[in-house]
């Protein structure tokens, strides 16, 4: 007898529908699994022979091949186990012939006991099974709040391969999961942290504000302790709240490289990723023979915050520049390549030389300037160039230290910011971006408006920074996202001024 259910699988952050077709015929005991599988796939055998005993079963003693199909695209994973599982014993008549499967979708892994064991993906799988018209999805009871996103499906979380065959056989069926779209709406929490904490520090706070309206990446320079690394923290804080497709799309991302927390329906907080200097290039732009994301992927839609920044490698600094520009990390294997979005906000600190007081009015610097020339010079030029805003952070007199924190609260700034985008939501609707960041060449020349004194003082500017064509675009776009905060259509000369302001820094430490 044929029997023919539906599962999904993963590549990328994609997922596709695989069909498993299990053939039983009445010959010698044996069980061939065909359609490229890996080692994982290869080894449900065992697993799904000893779910099906310890479930209180008889595992079918005939000749059973399956195959996955389409059989020309590799298979890995141990999300497959419970369907291959299902068409064995549908093959075999232990699961009614009267069930129909046309509209039914397993993904779990199983373990020996016959309880279903959660899988990465989920989201992206269901969404691809309701894509190709699925309507049922059977997953473990950890994947189904996540699966349970996916508007017009029926999710049900089953604990055991007991619990399906019991649903599929008879009229105890399995209660489905069904998504709580008030959590979503009612998510923005307050926060344990608070820009109110950050004594002083006012330019760099601006400078912060500026970026985060912009969606501008943002360089922090300063000796230590001067709270640099405290400010980036905050910055999740201020950020407006996520649409739904970019919970969505985070949710899928995390979903994918095994960070979703346990439990979670939905990413509601705006990601905010803070690697080690000690990671490598494959580490922060994804890898690996099976490639999953890194961390520039999944600070999509949020912070990624470079703590340090001169001691990362040369090539995990390098690795950032085409995903700056493109928003979008590609990796290519033997078998293909494989996109990972990648729009976020970066955010980098580090100390002016190796002794972290080069500049400072507080302490002496010990280094030499050739040191602090090669401790600069880790930085290269186009990855410094696609920094928006660069941001001087001195050392606090004891006077600012010792009086009590006064600053606005995070919730005063995020409703400027919030006011600030809205402001030029409008204007950039029509084009497709969600912040001035995103803009293009072209659309910077069509809604960078920029006044007569304000050009004379642009050009002044690239005259004497020597700026490149990245550069004088960059100046432009933070300049718009000054002038939106001013609730202002043209870019003025103040808001040229403030644009190059935020722009100096590497003429005076990388001459």
């Amino acid at each position: 007898m044929l029997a023919t259910v539906y599962t999904c699988g993963l590549r990328g952050i994609d997922g596709y529908t695989v069909t498993v077709e299990c053939s039983s015929a009445p010959t010698l005991p044996f069980f061939e699994i065909v359609g490229l599988p890996d080692t994982a796939i290869k080894e449900s055998k065992e697993r799904i022979n000893a779910a099906v005993m310890n479930s209180g079963m008889v595992f079918p003693q005939s000749g059973l091949t399956v195959n996955l199909a389409p059989a020309d695209r590799k298979k890995e994973g141990s999300s497959y186990d419970i369907a291959i599982a299902v068409a064995v014993l549908a093959a075999a008549e232990i699961i009614s012939p009267l069930v129909d499967f046309s509209n039914m979708c397993f993904i779990g892994e199983l373990s020996l006991s016959g309880d279903l064991r959660p899988v990465r993906g989920a989201l992206c799988m269901a969404a691809a099974a309701k894509a190709a018209g699925l309507t049922e999805i059977f997953v473990a009871p950890e994947n189904a709040k996540e699966a349970s996103v996916v508007e017009g499906l029926t999710i049900y979380p089953a604990k055991s391969l007991y619990d399906i065959i019991t649903h599929l056989n008879t009229d105890n069926k399995i209660t489905p999961v069904k998504f709580n779209g008030d959590l979503f709406k009612n998510s923005f929490t307050d926060f344990p942290i608070d820009f109110a904490d950050v004594k002083g520090q006012e330019t760099a706070k601006r400078a912060i504000e500026v970026a985060v309206t912009g969606g501008h990446n943002i360089l922090l320079i300063g000796p230590p302790g001067t709270g640099k690394s405290m400010l980036a923290k905050r910055i999740p804080t201020i950020m407006p709240e996520m649409s739904f497709d970019e919970a969505i799309e985070s949710t899928k991302i995390h979903s994918v490289a095994g960070t979703l927390p346990p439990d979670t329906s939905l990413l509601t907080q705006r990601p905010f990723r803070s690697p080690h200097h000690t990671m490598s290039s494959a580490g922060l732009s994804g890898g690996g023979q099976i490639p999953t994301p890194g961390e520039i992927s999944l600070a999509h839609n949020g912070v990624l915050f470079l703590d340090e920044l001169p001691e990362f490698s040369r090539p995990a600094m390098e690795a950032m520049r085409q995903p700056l520009e493109d928003g979008r990390v590609t990796i290519t294997r033997v078998n293909g390549k494989l996109s990972f979005p990648s729009k976020f906000m970066l955010v980098c600190a580090m100390n002016p030389c190796k002794c972290g007081y080069f500049g400072s009015s507080v302490r002496r610097c010990t280094c030499t300037p050739q040191e602090i020339r090669k401790y600069l010079s880790r930085i290269s030029g186009p990855l410094l160039d696609r920094i928006d805003i660069q941001v001087e952070m001195p050392s606090l007199s004891f006077e600012e230290l010792a009086k009590k924190p006064d600053g606005e609260t995070s919730a005063t700034i995020r409703e400027r910011i919030n006011k600030a985008r809205a402001f030029s939501a409008e204007r950039n609707k029509a084009s497709g971006i969600t912040c001035n960041a995103q803009m293009t060449s072209s659309q910077i020349r069509k809604y960078c408006n920029v006044s007569a004194e304000g050009k004379k003082i642009l050009k002044a500017a690239f005259e004497k920074l020597g700026l490149s064509a990245r550069g004088y675009d960059r100046i432009l776009r933070v300049a718009r996202t000054v002038a939106d905060m001013d609730g202002s259509e043209q870019i003025t000369d103040f808001h040229i001024a403030q644009a190059v302001s935020m722009r100096s820094l590497d003429r005076k430490y990388w001459q």
